[in-house]
């Protein structure tokens, strides 16, 4: 019951944050930079920054709408503008093309991802969210993020496990915290990010690391993912073999994430994802079952590197390729996600409402910053001693 609680609250969050997208842009003809967004880009006119509600300037919520074939941009988003009276406005929105296998039901699974921006987590909830499963989504997170104010213990609480890398990596601790949701009957969809930490092209000592680790252990040399630690993967495989129905290798790459000389940049972060600072997420999945899978570690670690190999291979045709025609895309045919209204709204409106329940009185805003301040407290002090 504990646990379905939890599910419940990251369902509402998750949707939520699906369906709270701002816009940076301000009205046409205007020249300021809107406040939160990346600085030296270009901005789209037209629309207004997020504000509050109350406070008297543009705020807008949004569900997507699917148009039809005499639209080849496949998908906006119907924008209902809170706006001294303005009609609502029509926007072109970010496409999420999908490739690949698109698994439709709910299954107990490992999804294995690379990692380059705090958007991923995102990523994961749009996949999870298609399969009735956001609720199910739990993370291994890197230590450190437990202390992260609310989330850092809330996270531990929905099933998120924290783990040091090397030799610090407590894998006893991990294998009794997966084997207490296998026994309870928890639901699994969890993500891990094998790099362990996020690939930036411009960290370019990173890379260099993880390249000579890769050439140190007589394992191909990758250009656009780090080497894949091993340990967090194989642990949970090992510990949930029985119970999982799949592995996920998800591939995600963000269109316009390339200079002017067509080098390859730092992805978007979430700001700039908020911001639509990227027109298009393509995301590569392949459903492998789980009798495919080398359960003894020395061979995993050969089998996910090589899934890793794979992964480079498309980013290298994606960021790379020659031929202008397939940059910018995955191999094979893509579908535009579609997510309804009705899908993001609900918890869109349940959470907004409550916040500015709180906000718009005395009382409530002080509740709001003691919240924030003993929860934050109280919630490290649970992580120190539980996670």
């Amino acid at each position: 019951m504990y646990t379905l609680f939890h599910d419940v609250i990251h369902y509402i969050l998750g949707l939520a944050t699906l369906g709270l997208r701002a816009t940076c842009s301000l009205p046409q003809g205007d020249t300021r930079q809107p406040s939160g967004c990346p600085v030296n880009e270009k901005r789209r006119p037209g629309f207004g920054t997020w504000r509050p509600p109350w406070s008297g300037q543009r705020a807008s919520i949004w569900g997507e709408r699917v148009l039809g074939d005499e639209k080849p941009e496949g998908v906006e988003r119907t924008v209902f503008s809170f706006t001294r009276g303005q009609p609502a406005k029509e926007i072109p929105e970010i496409r999420i093309l999908l490739y690949g296998d698109l698994p439709k039901n709910k299954e107990n699974i490992i999804y294995l991802a690379n990692h380059q921006s705090t958007v991923d987590w995102i990523i994961a909830d749009i996949l999870a969210v298609r399969q009735s499963a956001l609720g199910h989504v739990r993370y291994v997170l890197k230590d450190g993020l437990k202390w992260l104010p609310l989330y850092g213990c809330y996270f531990s609480q929905h099933g998120g496990i924290y783990v040091k890398r090397s030799a610090k990596f407590n894998e006893n601790q991990m294998r009794k915290k997966l084997q207490r949701y296998i026994n309870a009957g928890t639901p699994m969809y969890l993500v891990i990010f094998p790099e362990g930490t996020r690939y930036n092209p411009e960290l370019t000592k990173v890379i260099s690391a993880s390249q000579a680790f890769a050439a140190q252990e007589g394992l191909p040399v990758l250009k656009h993912v780090l080497t894949p630690r091993i340990k967090a993967t194989h642990v949970a495989f090992d510990s949930m073999k029985d119970y999982l129905d799949a592995v996920y290798d998800v591939t995600v790459a963000f269109e316009g994430s390339v200079d002017d000389k067509g080098q390859r940049k730092e992805a978007p972060s979430m700001a700039e994802f908020l911001c639509k600072e990227c027109p298009k997420i393509h995301i590569h999945i392949d459903r492998i079952d789980k009798k495919n899978i080398p359960e003894e570690q020395v061979s995993m670690k050969r089998w996910l590197h090589e899934r890793f190999e794979i992964k480079d291979k498309l980013l290298i045709e994606f960021y790379d390729s020659p031929d202008p025609e397939r940059r910018n895309k995955f191999p094979g045919e893509s579908v535009n996600s579609k997510l309804s209204l009705k899908k993001t709204l609900p918890s869109f409106l349940i959470l907004s409402g409550l916040t500015a329940g709180l906000l718009m009185t005395e009382a409530g805003r002080k509740l709001y910053v003691k919240t924030w301040i003993y929860g934050t407290l109280i919630g490290c002090l649970w992580v120190s001693i539980k996670a």
